[in-house]
């Protein structure tokens, strides 16, 4: 769920709420007026727009992040054609139109509407998704935007116009010696989604690839948490092996992302079938174009928070395809403690407590830095993509008009218990429990959890769950609850060498023939 730079984010964002707290109490009053040219898009456009500002970045675009929000206005637009302005006005309903075939929706605003906000000193930047199909917004590829423009101190009514005149470029991965590109075109995901798909994943060859040409490796399947690529997948050097038995592994970088979020690879009524395309497509390329050992028991799955959640899922799922998962602070694996709140029981809130109280999202040093409301508002202005709708893409049925079934009322909080009951197919203890007798063969000795006892997103309580369940069912799992690690900082102290070391062990115990001397003996 968090990346890589959470300490250096929650930093900034104790330094921006003090900067937050000098500005003008004078609420900005000035007319925003957006269009986009014809060289950039030719066709009218039906979509969300933005107007993005920041005191930080020079680029609004590049925000805003989980930890420093900063404030923005969003509204759709239908049939919106080049060169035909639109309003973002505090004083108006914010339509204007030189062409009667634009419609506009109300104006969204974060934290607060648009009348409320105190924009003196910060930059603007228009942005409008031309491409529905990237999650991210001012920097997915193919989405305009304009150039940055600094508002001065004076609040007065002021017409600000914003020209879209550039486009996201795309994103190409940087091959080296070590890591090449793997793009498989999923016919399963493109008959879904009626358009073409492709499996992305970095894959970094071992240090004796060149040297060894007649030598096949064992697979390790990494999965990137929230907002994670393939792309960090790109290495100029081997990662260095340090193990007894001499064992190298070709490694295996997957790309999670999707249009809605992070698919967490699992078949889903709105992501379409991403477990079944990374079994029977990407594996089988895998096998045909790189020199691994085609055999379950030299294949293993890691990953990080929902890539943690979906490395478990892809052994529990696909049992005899994993030869098995160590799985690092996934994200909820019971849904009777999703962050907190148990999904299955009536009258429960995603914005308070039984209590009234305000459930917290994120904490760090016992600190809390996100609240549960205030960030699903940021996510209900930004549109689809966020953490959270992420879940109802992967856990929720689909609606009539191709969206999610929301779990909760994005104005309430309440939760919709229909929709959670849903979600039961995905519940992995519940999983886990209803199947255990088929499964229990199958996983033994295959499943590993990590997770720390003060988890950033409180996602702790739902582990300790699952490994009571898991003992009381007679498993060999390995659920450790570790002292006093958050999680950025879970794999620390040892942990990510420990896993390493376990896996090749794993495989020596399958493949005893395959123990070599050490590199460098």
């Amino acid at each position: 769920m968090i990346r890589r730079n959470l300490r250096r984010c929650l930093a900034t964002l104790l330094a921006l709420v003090t900067t937050t707290a000098c500005n003008s109490t004078l609420a900005d009053s000035r007319t925003f007026r957006v269009e986009f040219i014809k060289s950039v898009h030719s066709a009218p456009f039906s979509g969300r727009v933005y107007v993005i500002f920041s005191r930080r970045n020079r680029e609004p675009r590049k925000g805003p992040s989980w930890f420093t929000p900063e404030q923005f206005v969003a509204r759709d637009v239908e049939n919106w054609r080049p060169g035909v302005a639109l309003e973002f006005s505090s004083k108006s309903s914010g339509s204007l139109s030189g062409d009667q075939g634009l419609k506009a929706g109300p104006i969204l605003g974060y934290p607060g509407p648009l009348s409320e906000m105190k924009l003196a000193g910060h930059q603007a930047q228009a942005v409008v998704r031309f491409n529905p199909h990237d999650r991210e917004i001012g920097v997915g590829e193919g989405n305009g935007f304009s150039p940055a423009t600094k508002l001065d101190d004076d609040t007065s009514s002021k017409l600000v116009s914003l020209k879209i005149d550039q486009l996201v470029k795309p994103r190409t991965f940087s091959q080296t010696k070590w890591s090449r590109l793997l793009e498989v075109p999923s016919k399963l995901l493109t008959r879904f989604h009626k358009r073409p798909v492709s499996l992305r994943a970095a894959i970094i060859l071992p240090a004796s690839y060149y040297q060894q040409p007649q030598r096949r490796y064992p697979v390790i399947f990494t999965i990137p948490g929230f907002g994670g690529t393939h792309h960090s997948g790109s290495l100029t050097r081997p990662i260095p092996e340090q193990n007894e038995g001499g064992v190298e592994f070709l490694r295996v970088l997957l790309d999670p992302s999707c249009p809605l979020g992070h698919h967490v690879f699992a078949d889903s009524a709105n992501n379409g079938p991403v477990g079944q395309a990374l079994t029977t497509e990407l594996i089988a390329a895998l096998n045909m174009k790189f020199r691994t050992i085609p055999h379950p028991t030299a294949r293993f799955l890691t990953g990080h928070s929902s890539g943690g959640w979906s490395s478990l899922w892809l052994q529990v799922t696909y049992p005899e395809i994993f030869g098995g998962t160590w799985s690092t602070a996934p994200d909820p694996v019971d849904f009777r403690d999703f962050q907190r709140i148990n999904l299955y029981a009536s009258g429960e809130n995603m914005y308070v407590d039984r209590q009234g109280e305000r459930r917290p999202l994120a904490r760090v040093n016992g600190r809390v830095l996100l609240w549960y409301k205030g960030f699903a508002d940021m996510e209900w202005v930004l549109g689809h993509g966020g953490q959270l709708h992420s879940f109802e893409a992967v856990f929720s049925p689909r609606e009539a008009d191709g969206t999610p079934r929301l779990l909760w009322d994005r104005k309430t909080g309440r939760v919709d218990l229909e929709t959670a009951k849903t979600w039961e197919k995905y519940d992995i203890r519940l999983v886990l429990e209803r199947n255990w007798k088929k499964l229990a063969p199958k996983l033994k000795g295959k499943l590993h959890v990590f997770m720390g006892d003060v988890d950033t997103f409180y996602l702790e309580g739902a582990t300790i769950r699952l490994k009571k369940s898991l003992a009381d069912l007679g498993s060999d799992a390995v659920v450790e609850i570790h002292k006093g690690r958050d999680h950025s900082n879970l794999l620390q102290g040892g942990l990510r060498q420990r896993i390493r070391k376990e896996m090749t062990s794993a495989f020596l115990a399958a493949h005893p023939k395959e123990r070599r001397p050490a590199a460098g003996r």
